[in-house]
């Protein structure tokens, strides 16, 4: 069975940002959100460096790396833990990993790598309204708060 199975894609189909965490050499947490990224298989996540020489070079230093992404919304997500390397633009693997990502971004950003992540495990986000108050917590009701918070009004 897939790590990355259907509920798992549709919840990164809504979720419009994820947040990559990684670790440099010193052991310094970083966590910067990506905005073009996908599953590209059942073991794989790959996301577009686009301004990220910061989260490249500590992939080279420490492949592990978390990446959770939320319908904020719903306020249910996921995240992923797994070992992550990058691929440059001129590796001969690049087009195959690129190639949703291009779709994605057509001629608005340059790819400058790729950071291909395979998944080791993958747990569930929740917001803690679900769990502490499940007879009143709806995902109806998480996105009637957030439409409040957010102050926009549903298409």
């Amino acid at each position: 069975m897939s790590l990355l199975n259907e509920s798992v894609r549709e919840a990164a189909r809504r979720s419009v940002l994820c947040w990559l965490a990684t670790v440099d050499a010193d052991g310094q947490p970083n966590v910067s959100p990506k905005e073009v990224w996908t599953i590209a298989d059942d073991e794989h996540v790959v996301v577009a460096n686009i301004a990220s020489p910061g989260s490249a070079r500590n992939i080279a230093q420490q492949a592990q790396v978390c990446l959770s992404f939320v319908d904020v919304f719903v306020q249910k997500g996921f995240k992923l833990l797994g070992m992550a390397r990058e691929v440059r633009a001129g590796d001969a693997e690049f087009a195959t990993w690129a190639k949703p990502l291009l779709a994605m971004v057509g001629q608005r950003f340059t790819i400058h790598s790729v950071l291909v992540i395979q998944v080791q495990s993958v747990a569930a986000i929740v917001a803690p309204s679900y769990r502490f108050y499940p007879d009143q917590t709806t995902e109806a009701s998480q996105v009637a708060s957030g439409l409040r918070t957010y102050n926009v009004k549903p298409a």
